[in-house]
């Protein structure tokens, strides 16, 4: 059987607020660990029928790059949930909603721009 490693390091500033997430995998051609600016990590117990989640972000990370992680993360959800499901209609739902989400986030960024 096959194994395969993915590690996580996040550096604390006095606050225990994250200043740097790096992680690196087994299965990579990456020769390096490779930095991020936020994770989300979730897992499913099956047992207790819950989502685990962890959600981390440095002091780096700027409310604009926030809403394109979130975008990118609601469209790669719904392409899983179709993987898993076939479900087209309520995949398509889940890519509407990013895309509607995006948008109202770059109506509030032009509005408070312009103020």
């Amino acid at each position: 059987m096959a194994r395969s490693s993915i590690n996580i390091d996040v550096i604390l500033d006095a606050d225990r607020v994250p200043e740097q997430i790096s992680w690196n995998a087994t299965d990579t051609t990456a020769e390096a660990a490779r930095k991020a600016k936020a994770m989300m990590l979730a897992f499913w117990d099956g047992n207790d029928k819950t989502a685990l989640r962890i959600d981390l972000w440095t002091k780096e990370m700027m409310v604009d790059e926030m809403a394109d992680f979130f975008y990118q993360t609601f469209m790669t959800m719904a392409e899983t949930y179709h993987r898993a499901t076939q479900d087209q209609g309520l995949t398509n739902d889940m890519k509407q909603f990013a895309k509607n989400f995006y948008n109202k986030f770059r109506e509030q960024q032009l509005k408070s721009n312009k103020a």
